[in-house]
């Protein structure tokens, strides 16, 4: 009886697999449509809700949102105080991007063409535990160590450097009561937390420049600074435009740090943040997420020209 009821599943299992074979459409549709369901329904729906929601107002009277088509809100994001948080954002972007590329491009370089296989596996872990953690944890720690009273604090004070911190603090773009609530100290923060998301896309990419190519140009008399700016650097610089969209895109969206370490400099992740908490203006708040969104969709553009997306 047992055997008959083993024998009856398996040749069930052999007419389903022989149905699915036959039919290889309806095997993608299988595997792709639970995650498609989820990129379509709760991802793009997500973004079309807040795409929607930003053509509404506030009313400042009642303090309700005025479901009614118009441009009014977008209008409010190109007041001198707006742009002026845009402007500040896209700088410390762009700033943590290019700090992120000159630090994570010699270690990539020495991870891909000097590092033994041991040396190599230990760079990669010590790359990718700090991913590990969580991030709010990674953030803290980075306000005690950038804090007045802190261990960086208490190095710059021993060495002397205290009157150069304290001149750079007073600067009113940069600075604050101290680095742990400056400028600064966002942009030291953001670096650390976005380095592995640039080290990784450089390596990739420096791995696959073929060494017989580095050989010809050393061959036909090519110093190695010349075979490194001529040979090297153009073919490992998608990787370095792959890691700068990840670098440049959270940076240009994180509101936890400059929650953490930022001053009065508001951001664009605080000033949404702000705006659809305390204000509860959702129509705004919903018109600033727009701004990263079409930023990006430029960047990706031309990162897609430049070759990124085949070094990621």
């Amino acid at each position: 009886m047992a055997t008959h009821s083993t024998d009856s599943s398996s040749s069930k299992i052999r007419q389903l697999s022989t149905y699915l074979y036959r039919r290889p459409k309806l095997v993608l549709g299988l595997l792709l449509g639970p995650p498609m369901f989820y990129m379509v329904v709760v991802y793009l729906g997500s973004l079309l809700s807040l795409l929607v929601n930003s053509f509404y107002y506030l009313d400042d009277f009642s303090g309700k949102v005025i479901h009614s088509f118009t441009l009014q809100t977008y209008a409010q994001l190109f007041t001198e105080s707006n742009l002026r948080i845009f402007s500040r954002t896209l700088i410390m972007a762009l700033c943590v991007t290019i700090a992120d590329a000159l630090i994570a491009f010699p270690l990539g370089y020495y991870m891909a063409k000097f590092a033994s296989p041991r040396m190599k596996s230990f760079l990669y872990l010590a790359v990718l535990v700090p991913l590990w953690s969580s991030y709010l944890v990674r953030v803290y720690a980075w306000r005690l160590i950038l804090a007045k009273e802190g261990i960086l604090g208490w190095v710059i004070s021993r060495i002397g450097l205290q009157p150069v911190l304290d001149w750079v603090l007073s600067n009113p773009d940069i600075g604050g009561p101290s680095i742990g609530l400056s400028v600064l100290g966002m942009f030291i923060t953001f670096v650390y937390i976005w380095l592995p998301y640039m080290i990784l896309p450089i390596q990739t990419a420096l791995e696959r420049v073929p060494k017989s190519l580095e050989e010809a140009s050393s061959d036909l008399g090519a110093k190695p600074l010349q075979t490194f700016r001529s040979v090297i650097l153009p073919l490992a610089f998608p990787g370095v435009i792959a890691g700068s969209i990840f670098t440049f895109s959270l940076t240009l969206g994180d509101y936890i740090v400059p929650q953490v370490l930022g001053n009065s400099k508001v951001v664009i992740g605080a000033a949404v943040y702000s705006h659809q908490g305390t204000a509860g203006n959702i129509p705004l708040a919903a018109a600033f997420t727009m701004g990263p969104i079409f930023i990006m969709l430029i960047y990706l553009l031309i990162a897609r020209k430049m070759g990124a997306f085949d070094a990621l």
